[in-house]
């Protein structure tokens, strides 16, 4: 054969079903752009040079990663909706005398062609939004901008090397269907019609049990490590339970509406109801596809939305005070109140120094140790803790003794308590040991009342461990037992901290001088030996604030760019269903024209069918995600964040927003659907 027919004939084969290559063509643009995007960025030594430029780095080297691996996976599973109306041409070429090998070749160029204009494009498309993407990260983080155009020869070839290696495999996949049928069953490929699943009650069965074990774990799971541990388990339920509940119950479904004789023989239902049995295998499987990816793109954006709109909950939930002090006592002594006053007023000399009176002040000292909870009993001898499973880390708490004069004096109450008698505040989880808690089987303490309300801490809300604030009548007495205990390192378990938190009322210049001022006295090795510290900390919400942007805007952008590639794969596939299944009912629906149904009716029963199916996914996507609302909470916790009505508003502006989306592209396909089965053009 001449040079040169082998590609002409390729170009030919995509331009004649250029139906089908372009959405395909355009998905695997948006992939390699988006990645290019996120590698450039990752890279990029404006993000790298910036204060906390390794943390979204490293956030942005995980999405890298994730868009390769849903690429990989979805390509797969896209492509295979090309093979499948191509396979009919295949044939045809066999027929007439072409083998296996020249059609392996003819299949080679195809994805050699659509490969390098993918690559083409995708990259160049890739570095000409790669600086609007640095724009649009730098203005997300509120950090500096640079105007300066720059590629990433790093991102290129990490890009090209990645989806070169995806296209490859994708030829291989196809080489490999052509080279196992004949040429007879490459002829009849696409009028094969699909038997429906055998078994479909126990798939179904088996489907929604999978879901109501996701959804059991989902609304029961209390605290946040839990939640972070199951949360991947419980997505995997989701998927398998999603896949085997489509696929099984869509026959069911279509069964039912056939038994239905009154909705059954109209003439709107009927015919897309009987098309509709014959492939519901692999629409439940399409079906399913599409709920996952919207439920990832409602999950997706909706939690990342609340962390960035709610960063500033966040930031003053982990530093309650614009300075936040932390001293730690070598020894109880320590924290007696002259000790403590004498600290206290150096530290506000050193702060008026800098022209800055101490507001809203709060302090309190605190015996901090952590041990198992069950019921009311707290273990924390270490030699008991050698085969923890992941259902003992759940039981896993942060203690905080306090002293009663400290509690009265920074919530203006005027509790009482009798020695043994304590108050007790829970941060997360309600406390189930009814009357009392004992340490150690040792200390016992009567709970005279729970507190529905405590200051905010910001050590305890930042903790991935569930925390307890026990409030007793004299904090040296009452711990004496439990300062000799050592933790999992082998170190003391108790630690005697002072804590003092105060508002300066100024901007953060004036912080910034204050923070200096309070961390150089803090460092005095004179002040240390005067207060008897061990170790100390410093902090300032200002100061701290650019690393909250950084991480939740980080966060935010990456949601924003993997939910358009969701959305993008969402679309394609929607697309790809609606016209691999007009060719199959193009022949029916043109034997119901002979026989006297008219356009509108046409129109009507594609309504129904598309209606009866095509928002299945959605509906089942939002209850997904209603079950999922209390799991994902429970993570945002790990975060610091407790907003409950910031991450409800945003999860329904962001389902009223996808369904607006949704019915937009139903709109749009179900046209081509139409055009495609009313033989228009």
């Amino acid at each position: 054969m001449r040079a040169g027919f082998y590609p002409r004939l390729a170009l030919q084969g995509i331009r004649k079903n250029r139906q089908l290559y372009l959405p395909y063509l355009m998905t695997c643009i948006e992939m390699i752009m988006m990645h290019y995007i996120v590698v450039f960025l990752e890279n990029c030594e404006a993000v790298v040079q910036m204060r906390g430029g390794e943390t979204i780095a490293s956030v942005l080297g995980l999405g890298g990663w994730v868009i390769a691996v849903f690429s990989f996976v979805f390509l797969i599973y896209t492509n295979s909706f090309l093979m499948r109306r191509r396979k009919k041409e295949f044939g045809l070429y066999n027929i007439l005398g072409m083998d296996k090998r020249n059609i392996g070749k003819l299949l080679f160029w195809e994805v050699l062609l659509t490969a390098a204009f993918s690559l083409a494009i995708g990259l160049f498309l890739g570095i000409v939004f790669s600086k609007l993407a640095e724009l649009g990260l730098v203005n997300i983080i509120q950090s500096d901008v640079t105007y300066t155009l720059s590629l990433s020869q790093a991102a290129i070839r990490r890009t090209a090397l990645i989806y070169l290696g995806i296209f490859g495999f994708l030829f291989l996949g196809a080489l490999f269907r052509v080279r196992h049928s004949s040429a007879v069953a490459l002829m009849k490929s696409e009028s094969a019609g699909e038997k429906p699943p055998k078994g479909n009650w126990f798939v179904g069965l088996l489907g929604a049990a999978l879901l109501g074990i996701a959804y059991y774990l989902a609304v029961t799971i209390k605290d946040p490590i839990t939640a972070f541990a199951l949360f991947f388990v419980a997505v995997l339920l989701v998927i398998a339970g999603t896949y085997l509940l489509m696929i099984a119950g869509s026959v069911l479904f279509c069964r039912i509406l056939q038994r239905r004789k009154k909705y059954y023989y109209r003439a709107k239902h009927f015919v897309s109801v009987s098309s509709m049995v014959y492939r519901m295998k692999r629409n439940g499987a399409g079906l399913a596809s599409i709920c996952i990816l919207s439920t990832m793109v409602l999950v997706m954006i909706s939690s990342t939305t609340c962390l960035y709109f709610g960063e500033d909950d966040s930031l003053r939930g982990r530093y309650p005070g614009a300075m936040n002090l932390t001293v730690i006592m070598r020894d109880g002594s320590g924290l007696a109140e002259d000790h403590i006053r004498g600290m206290r007023e150096e530290i506000d000399a050193a702060v008026r120094g800098c022209g800055v009176e101490p507001q809203n002040v709060h302090e309190y000292r605190r015996m901090y140790t952590a041990g198992l909870l069950d019921g009311n009993t707290v273990e924390t001898d270490v030699t008991r803790y050698e085969d923890l499973g992941m259902d003992d880390y759940a039981k896993v708490y942060e203690f905080y003794f306090m002293p009663l004069s400290d509690y009265n004096a920074v919530t203006g109450s005027q509790e009482t308590l009798e020695s043994g008698e304590a108050l007790i505040y829970t941060n997360r989880s309600s406390y189930r040991g009814g009357d009392t808690i004992s340490f150690n089987r040792c200390e016992t303490f009567r709970i005279r009342k729970v507190l529905e309300d405590f200051p905010a801490d910001g050590r305890m809300n930042m903790s991935i461990f569930n925390g307890i604030v026990i409030v007793v009548p004299d904090l040296e007495q009452s711990v004496q037992k439990l300062v000799g205990l050592a933790n999992f390192n082998g170190d003391r378990m108790a630690e005697f901290r002072w804590e003092y938190q105060f508002d300066t009322g100024m901007e953060v210049e004036q912080d910034e001088k204050v923070y200096t001022a309070c961390a150089d006295l803090l460092a005095d090795p004179a002040f240390q030996e005067r207060s008897g510290m061990e170790s100390y900390s410093c902090e300032s919400r200002e100061m701290n604030r650019e690393d909250f942007f950084l991480i939740y805007g980080g966060m935010f952008f990456l949601g924003i760019l993997l939910s358009i590639v969701f959305v993008f794969a969402a679309v394609l596939l929607i697309y790809y269903k609606q016209v691999s299944e007009g060719y199959e009912d193009q022949a029916r629906f043109g034997i119901m024209q002979k026989v006297g149904m008219t356009k509108r009716e046409i129109r009507k029963s594609i309504n129904s069918q598309l209606l009866t199916v095509f928002y299945l996914p959605l509906v089942l996507a939002v209850c997904h995600l209603a079950f999922a609302f209390p799991i994902i909470r429970k993570l945002l916790l790990l975060f610091g964040l407790n907003n409950v009505g910031l991450f409800a508003a945003t999860t329904g502006i962001s389902i009223l927003v996808f369904a607006l989306f949704y019915a937009l592209v139903y709109r749009i396909t179900s046209n081509v659907y139409y055009r495609i089965v009313s033989g228009e053009r």
